[in-house]
This record gives structure tokens, C-alpha cells and sequence, in this order.
């Protein structure tokens, strides 16, 4: 146990050590060129470009040990070989992220997923389900931790690992081309909002990386979702919500085991149960740490009924009054995230005085859409200068779970309001 320890200090000390300036290369892949099958494990790429673009970013994973930035179906992650300590390590110096922060190892077919798993590990029904509608894609699941295989660096010493197969092309490819798994959490400075395109990752990390594989927008827009189905009682523990609702969870479950006696629950960490023990040592990424904030300050509105009967503090207009007395006669730049369909927007010319900088996140009804340009939104602002941000929450129904999961991290206040 010590030397194992010893081994991740001193990988984590020479990537701290090592030249962290690159001339950051932005390479354009196209998605629709690459194809699996259901009879091989390897991807068929038509467009030579893209194939020259993989075999180069493999050579940086691979031959120099660097890390790699690529775009996969729910945000762009920074990726490195998995299975090496010191390549690991350089994912947390590259982030300024805390090493008991544990990252999520992707792969590109079961073949390499079987590789990483304990000899003789039987998969749980309920996995190998979750893995039949949802991989791949954006799901993630917790498995018990190959000692022999996985270093500890990935899992923040804990005893599972989480793994995810990737259903974006180029990513899945990527894997497949450098015939190894990769640790590759979200492709951005530790802390801030996760990049959904290119341009959000070279603006945070040009010169920290060799090369951005550019695949376009995210589709999912949020991080995936992290499930723990390893406990006794055979139920399904959603740790981080993410691109997979809740509702597809039981959906499915329901459907492939209705012959069986005892469907698993679903039960999401914070809303149906607590564990301070995982808290205080997290098995996942997205738990411990605050996340996705910009520089400015985040407000969530609080728009909706309270379920605890309370009511709202101040009309929102009340609000914008006040913050413009404080600013005196200083302009104010303030940017504004909500629903296409929200109230919210007739409400802000009541107040004069103030730049307004609008970003319509989708309609009400379509929180899928606004999930997938949250992110997008809050990087958006941040890049046009405002000097706040109001985000309005959403219903926490299907993606507004993972939404307003998001949110929460992001805001550094939560206000009350009513919307005259």
C-alpha cells in the first residue's frame, strides 16, 4: 500500500515538474466518416484527414505520454492512458484538479472493457441491461477495481472504478486507434464550466495541451451519468445524474425485469438517500469539489413553487433595483440564462440602465436542449464580459435533474423570487 502510494506522489511531482508548454494544435474530425460494427471491435474511417487527425493523437497518448483533448457525446474531455500512473498524473496537473478526485476510464468495445475487470468477475443483471440500452452512450457505472490493472491514481484509492464506453464516434475511435483505454474527465481548468465545443477548450487550455481533436458540439451538453449498482440490496444508486435521466434508468429496468421478483430501485444520491462516507471520499467524479463556475458570480432564481411552502423573498424586479442602487452610476453588464418560454425576459426591460446579455437556453418542455447548451451559455457570458449572471432554475424532471445539479455547483447564491 505504501510504495503504491509513493508511486502516485511521484507521478503526480514529475508532471508537476515537467514542461507544461505546448503549441496547441486544433484538428478538425469528422464524425459522420467513422463507423462501427456489431462484428469487430475496430472502427472504419473513411476520410483520410480523420484518420490522420486519431493516429496523431494517439501517438501524443501513447508514444510521448501527453494528454490529448477530443469531444465525446457529452462534453470534450482531456484524456490520457488510463492504465499508466504518470500519464494519469498529468491529467491532474493539466487541471489544477485534486488528486482525490477520482476520473472515469473510458473504452471502445466490452473486449477492453473485460480486460480491466477482476478475474471471474460475474456483471450484475442490472448492468449488463443499463449496458444493452445505454452503451454506447452516456452512462457510467461503477465496477470493482482491478489491483492488478487499474492504478490507484484513477480511483483516488478507493476499491471500484467508473467506467463509461463513449458513443461519440471520434472519441470511441480515438480509443480504438490507440488500442487503450483513457482517464479523461472534462477538458477544462478545474472548477470551471465544461467544454461543449472546440473553441470554449482552446480559450481555457491553449498551451497546456498538444492537440484538441475538434468533432463539433456536444450533443448531450452534461456530463454522463454515474451509477453505483454494487450494493447488496440490488438497487441502482445514481451518484451524478447526467445524459441518462433517471426515468430512461427505471424505464428500462422495469421493461427487462418484469419477470423477476424484485426490480431494482433507482435511487439518486441527496434526494432518496445520503452517504457521508462516499462524500467525505468520493467513488466518482462531480461529488466532493465545486464545479462548473465562471468567473463571475452565478445567482439561481428560484421560480417555482417552494415544495416546503415557503414564498418568495422579493419580486425579481425589487431585485434588479437594488443591484442597480448599489452600482450607482457604474453601467452593469449582466447576463441572463432561462428558457426560451420564460416570463423572465418580459420582466427585464422594467429595469433600465442595465446591459442585458440574453442566452435562451430551449423551450420549458425541451429540457434536453437546455442541457445541452447550459454549458455553452455559461462560457458564452463569460466570454462577452458580463459582470454577473442570473441563471432561472428548471423542473427536476428527467434532464432538469442533471441541470439543476449543475446549477447549484455553478451559482455561489440562490435567490427567491416572484416574476411580476
Amino acid at each position: 500500500m505504501f510504495l503504491s502510494r509513493f508511486r502516485q506522489i511521484y507521478a503526480l511531482y514529475r508532471s508537476y515538474m515537467a514542461p507544461s508548454e505546448f503549441t496547441t494544435q486544433v484538428l478538425k474530425c469528422e464524425s459522420a466518416t467513422i463507423s462501427f460494427n456489431t462484428t469487430s471491435d475496430e472502427p472504419t474511417i473513411a476520410s483520410a484527414e480523420t484518420l490522420d487527425a486519431l493516429k496523431a493523437a494517439a501517438r501524443h497518448l501513447v508514444d510521448e505520454g501527453q494528454t490529448v483533448v477530443f469531444p465525446t457525446e457529452t462534453v470534450y474531455g482531456l484524456g490520457a492512458l488510463a492504465l499508466d500512473a504518470s500519464c494519469a498524473a498529468k491529467i491532474f496537473s493539466t487541471k489544477g484538479r485534486p488528486a482525490d478526485n477520482p476520473l472515469i476510464v473510458h473504452v471502445s468495445s466490452f473486449s477492453m472493457l473485460n480486460s480491466l475487470l477482476p478475474p471471474n468477475y460475474d456483471v450484475p443483471k442490472s448492468y449488463k441491461i443499463l449496458m444493452k440500452h445505454f452503451w454506447p452512450g452516456a452512462l457510467t457505472l461503477l465496477f470493482p477495481r482491478n489491483g492488478d490493472v487499474i492504478p490507484t491514481i484513477i480511483t483516488a484509492n478507493q476499491s471500484t472504478v467508473a467506467i463509461r464506453m463513449p458513443s461519440h464516434p471520434v472519441a470511441r475511435a480515438l480509443i480504438a486507434v490507440a488500442n487503450a483505454p483513457l482517464a479523461a474527465p472534462s477538458a477544462n481548468t478545474s472548477g470551471k464550466p465544461s467544454p461543449t465545443k472546440a473553441e470554449h477548450v482552446f480559450r481555457d487550455l491553449n498551451g497546456k495541451v498538444p492537440l484538441i481533436l475538434d468533432g463539433g458540439a456536444c450533443g448531450v451538453g452534461l456530463e454522463s451519468t454515474v451509477v453505483d449498482g454494487l450494493h447488496e440490496d440490488g438497487n441502482i444508486r445514481v451518484l451524478r445524474p447526467g445524459g441518462i435521466t433517471v426515468e430512461d434508468l427505471e424505464r428500462v429496468l422495469r421493461e427487462d425485469m418484469h419477470d423477476v421478483g424484485n426490480i431494482p430501485k433507482v435511487l439518486v444520491h441527496k434526494r432518496d438517500y445520503a452517504d457521508e462516507k462516499m462524500e467525505r471520499a468520493p467513488t466518482t467524479p462531480g461529488m466532493k469539489y465545486r464545479h462548473y463556475s465562471p468567473s463571475v458570480p452565478v445567482t439561481l432564481l428560484l421560480t417555482m413553487p417552494s415544495l416546503s411552502g415557503s414564498q418568495a423573498t422579493q419580486p425579481f424586479t425589487e431585485l434588479l433595483k437594488t443591484l442597480k442602487k448599489e452600482s450607482g452610476e457604474q453601467p452593469m453588464k449582466i447576463g441572463v440564462l432561462a428558457a426560451t418560454d420564460s416570463k423572465l425576459w418580459e420582466t427585464l426591460d422594467a429595469v433600465h440602465g442595465v446591459d442585458w446579455t440574453r442566452f435562451p437556453l430551449g423551450l420549458t418542455e425541451d429540457p434536453g436542449t437546455i442541457a445541452q447548451r447550459l454549458f455553452d451559455g455559461l462560457l458564452s457570458l463569460e466570454e462577452d464580459g458580463v459582470q454577473m449572471m442570473f441563471i432561472e432554475e428548471v423542473e427536476e424532471t428527467r434532464e432538469g435533474l442533471a441541470i439543476m445539479n449543475r446549477v447549484r455547483k455553478a451559482a455561489s447564491e440562490s435567490i427567491r423570487v416572484t416574476i411580476d
